[in-house]
């Protein structure tokens, strides 16, 4: 039998998959950037062209203080190489190093350690600068959303007189699209305000790639409106984290800019649903835990038939990540149940359970992970040491006829079926 051999990102290594030719519709990836551009090129012209603002030195001015919100571990945002030619900039305007400091918008992730900071952080910034984990604790109250969202954030974000904030864009799962305001709500939020916040998540329009009705994205930009972000600095990568697109200025117009582009390249053209969808989270730090890699599993619902099976490939080195979502995973017996409950208290962690039982529902879900099996059961997946073993036992599932997907950056794109677009289903 003819087969095509698929590596796979897993962690920090890689993994693959033989899947018989016969049965295989395809690999399916971003959209390849036609010519790679050298990265500080990229930035600098970014900074030198704002979208909707004016540049960053006729912004800052000596004597203010400057906070940097830059994303956390879990996120692939490349900081360490958008930082320089950032703090270059103020430093040519005669900002003195100790005006300017960095938060790590940790969201109501874990504080991130000396050592994960260092790999964050290029060690001359890290001896120049002033470097903090958000406190969720640590907030002031400004105002309330139009939704109801507490607006509580870092309190030295909100005593800077200037605040820039950094990240990643690529879809997100309720949010549309990661990166613009969102450094600043959920990432330098209070518990209550993220979780204000994501209760919205519940609502059809708040799926990937949606932005002017997403009910998630619209109110966190309007809460971090209330405080005002003066400059933003966002990244697309593309599959080996490599900065393919900078996008610079104003904390809405710029990063529309960049979503832009991430749905340019990240819809991609099936020519039907798969039967079986073999998802890579796209390895670390995507997969470092299980909170993580689950928006793989957000990607791949839209590629899948009712009825079928998604493969999901993460290793989950830290296990799951939070605490809430492990216990609803594995005491809360049906995914029915789980909806129910989070439609009566939205619960933050609670809230992924909720996600996930409601792609349990539309498709069986294998989980080739490190996790314990006896873990993996309870969680109601079915657990497997390899890729290869999971793809021949669901083949012996669906059937001989049954088509293959293969998503290698599974949550870097969602399909267009032709001849028409997908629906952005929510299952």
């Amino acid at each position: 039998m003819k087969t095509t051999h698929i590596p796979l990102a897993y962690g920090q290594k890689e993994v693959s998959v033989d899947v018989p030719s016969g049965n295989l519709l395809g690999v399916f990836y971003p959209k390849p950037i036609q010519k790679m551009m050298d990265e500080v090129y990229l930035i600098r012209q970014a900074l030198d062209n704002p979208i909707g603002t004016q540049p960053l030195k006729q912004i800052v001015h000596p004597g203010q203080k400057i906070a940097i919100a830059i994303s956390d571990m879990t996120r692939p945002t490349p900081s360490e190489r958008m930082l320089p030619p950032l703090l270059e900039e103020l430093h040519t305007t005669g900002i003195p190093d100790e005006d300017v400091f960095i938060v790590l918008a940790l969201g109501l992730h874990r504080p991130m350690t000396d050592d994960e900071i260092e790999v964050a952080i290029p060690a001359d910034i890290m001896q120049r600068y002033q470097v903090i984990n958000h406190d969720p604790l640590d907030t002031v109250h400004i105002g309330v959303t139009s939704r109801g969202t507490p607006v509580d954030i870092f309190r030295p974000l909100v005593e800077a007189d200037i605040r820039i904030c950094l990240g990643n864009i690529e879809f997100h799962y309720f949010a549309g699209y990661s990166g613009g305001a969102k450094a600043i709500l959920p990432g330098c939020a209070s518990r209550a305000a993220v979780t204000a916040n994501h209760s919205w998540m519940t609502y059809s329009q708040a799926a990937a790639g949606h932005l002017d009705d997403n009910p998630v994205r619209l109110d966190l930009e309007e809460g971090v409106g209330m405080l005002g972000v003066d400059f933003i600095l966002n990244v697309v990568v593309d599959g080996e984290h490599n900065i393919i697109g900078a996008f610079a200025g104003d904390v809405i117009l710029a990063h529309r800019k960049g979503c832009q582009m991430v749905e340019d390249r990240g819809t991609v053209e099936i020519p039907r649903l798969g039967d079986i969808v073999v998802a890579s989270s796209g390895g670390y730090p995507k997969d470092i835990n299980f909170y993580q890699a689950h928006k793989a599993l957000e990607s791949a619902k839209y590629f899948v038939n009712e009825g079928g099976i998604i493969i999901l490939v993460a290793e989950c080195p830290e296990g799951f990540g939070n605490k809430v979502m492990q216990q609803w995973l594995l005491e809360i017996p049906t995914p029915d149940e789980t909806i129910q409950r989070i439609k009566q208290e939205f619960v933050l962690g609670g809230h992924k359970a909720a996600a996930i039982a409601l792609i349990e529902k539309h498709a069986e879900i294998y989980l080739v992970s490190s996790l314990p099996t006896d873990m993996v059961r309870h969680m109601r997946f079915y657990p497997f040491n390899s890729i290869q073993q999971a793809l021949d036992y669901a083949l012996e599932e669906m059937g001989g006829q049954s088509k293959v997907l293969v998503l290698p950056q599974a949550g870097s794109i969602l399909p267009k079926l032709k001849p028409f677009l997908l629906d952005k289903r929510r299952v």
